[in-house]
């Protein structure tokens, strides 16, 4: 690798700002999490924190037994998340495996919402790096519009970062597609196995030097999956990074986020570390499908003063 997609420069040039890293504060950082977890919100402010969060949501299927059908009502389902209100928001993206984006696609026609594919060996990201490509190419042709990779935690973890980089480096050159434009890249970082804090803040930076164009924490498969501090950690890397390249980059908490007053956690501490600029869902993503039937029924409770009851959301 002798250049990142970011311009940072050579391979030497990004372990070099790998080790000029400063060390995490543990206390001061789970402290921060746990300060503004605990921030409240008005009435009307929760309306629009709601709706937000619905428009920042990748509704995902991921199982071994996923049907095209099942793809297709979850996409019904993107399009219309409350199908009783038209002025209830989309979500951000469906998110499958590679095989069924081009049912997703089709499913979702003209409408501006992504269409995700997990690649790259997801869930272990253990694979040859020819078969990572594959995978990735396959899904772009298929219509994929964002690709969300898996780092390998192995190499990081063995100290090989050289490894990582040139991977990430060449799975976002098999993003691009022939008119120019690329689909985009989400770096799952699987932080649940990084084990410290400072590994976190170490494959973060690694991720967006090497062209990441959002970072995320987790496959969902592993525990623990998203949490408040790690998230908080990983705001403040594209934070970080942004003020040192100028260039922006995304973050995705996946799995283990499943209710509203959760959702707004996540939405204060993006608010309150990374600011107004990654309050949308061009930057910040959540990656809990559960999550939305929760936030649909505490919308219809601003609405009616009453829970309708799970029976009125969809069951994905």
């Amino acid at each position: 690798m002798t250049t990142t997609s970011s311009g940072i420069g050579s391979a030497a040039d990004v372990l070099a700002v790998l080790r000029d890293l400063p060390g995490v504060d543990q206390v001061g950082l789970e402290a921060r999490a746990a300060a503004l977890s605990t921030r409240s919100i008005k009435k009307d402010a929760k309306r629009t924190a709601i709706d937000l969060a619905i428009s920042m949501v990748d509704l995902t299927t991921l199982e071994g037994a996923d049907t095209p059908g099942k793809v297709r009502s979850l996409a019904a389902k993107a399009l219309r998340p409350d199908p009783t209100d038209p002025t209830c928001p989309q979500v951000a993206a469906v998110c499958v495996y590679p095989d069924l984006v081009a049912t997703a696609r089709e499913a979702l026609g003209d409408a501006p919402i992504g269409v995700a594919s997990v690649a790259t060996a997801f869930p272990s990201g253990r694979a040859p790096l020819d078969v990572k490509i594959t995978d990735t190419e396959y899904a772009v042709a298929a219509g994929a519009s964002e690709i969300d990779m898996v780092i390998d935690r192995g190499a990081f973890l063995a100290g090989d970062l050289l490894k990582v980089a040139e991977e990430i480096v060449a799975v976002r050159a098999a993003c691009e597609r022939g008119d120019g434009t690329h689909a985009h890249l989400k770096v799952i970082l699987e932080t649940g196995e990084l084990a410290t804090y400072d590994a976190v803040r170490r494959a973060s930076w690694l991720s967006m030097l090497a062209g990441a164009d959002f970072i995320k924490t987790s496959t969902g498969k592993v525990s623990p999956a998203a949490t408040l501090p790690v998230t908080l950690l990983m705001l403040e890397a594209v934070r970080d990074y942004r003020d040192a390249t100028g260039r922006q980059v995304g973050v995705k908490p996946a799995g283990g986020i499943r209710t509203t007053k959760d959702a707004i956690k996540y939405l204060v501490t993006v608010n309150e570390t990374a600011g107004l600029d990654w309050m949308t869902p061009t930057w910040f993503r959540f990656g809990a499908s559960s999550l939305l039937n929760d936030l649909l029924m505490q919308r219809q409770k601003l609405e009616t003063g009453r829970y309708s009851g799970a029976d009125y959301v969809t069951i994905d």
